[in-house]
């Protein structure tokens, strides 16, 4: 019962994200938590950026919420990195694609950092994978690389407008909150056409895959995004 209640909530804001993504959405600025190289300050060279999106219980105005799990947690728990990382808050009662959020960030991004325009990356989880999709089918010729993780609250809809960025994403097949066919239609409908997807079930998993971004022995997906430029 719990599930069928679920899916039927998860269909219901399917729809809703389809009807949504056509709207003209207002301009939003959303606080985040960022990321610096170590050698910053030492250098004037341009950095990749790498902006994650997290999940639906991490939304609010905490940004302390952020470092539950993901890329946050990642750098609390004291990994370097080789790009700039920048993981914004969704508010309370919002979607990634509610607002246009990101070139509103992006823009500040730009004017404050140095950041390389050829090496823009989005990767998020659940709600957040999901997010991936919708902001990079808003602004499809904007990033370098995807990684979406078992995403959640996004459809198939403008899908193949993503086909020429390469796009690696995840879905454990025992995840009984997002349900592996969301990923699974949306691979078919980038294969269909000719789109650069690479697809990694993971067995035996469920909805918890965020290790996928600290244990990089394991799937190094930063290796792999960083690989690509525009």
């Amino acid at each position: 019962m719990k599930r069928t209640a679920i899916l039927l909530i998860f269909s219901t804001l399917i729809g809703f994200t389809s009807k949504a993504q056509h709207l003209e959405k207002p301009k939003a600025k959303y606080n985040y938590h960022l990321y610096l190289p170590q050698d910053y300050q030492q250098s004037n060279k341009k950095y990749p950026l790498l902006i994650y999106l997290h999940g639906s219980s991490q939304r609010g105005d905490d940004l302390n919420k952020l470092k539950g799990y993901g890329i946050p947690r990642a750098v609390a728990q004291g990994q370097h990195f080789d790009f700039i990382a920048v993981s914004p808050q969704c508010p309370s009662n919002k979607y990634w694609f509610s607002e246009d959020w990101f070139s509103v960030l992006y823009a500040e991004l730009q004017s404050k950092y140095r950041v390389d325009p050829s090496r823009i990356y989005l990767t998020g989880v659940s709600m957040g994978g999901g997010g991936v999709f919708e902001v990079a089918k808003d602004y499809p010729n904007t990033f370098a690389a995807l990684v979406p993780l078992c995403a959640w609250l996004s459809d198939t809809e403008r899908l193949c407008s993503l086909k020429n960025i390469p796009i690696w994403t995840f879905h454990g097949t025992e995840d009984e909150v997002v349900p592996i066919s969301e990923t699974d239609s949306k691979v078919k409908t980038l294969e269909k056409c000719q789109g650069r997807i690479t697809y990694t079930k993971l067995e035996n998993e469920g909805h918890g895959i965020h290790w996928l971004y600290e244990k990089r022995e394991v799937y190094d997906i930063y290796k792999w995004m960083l690989q690509f430029k525009k």
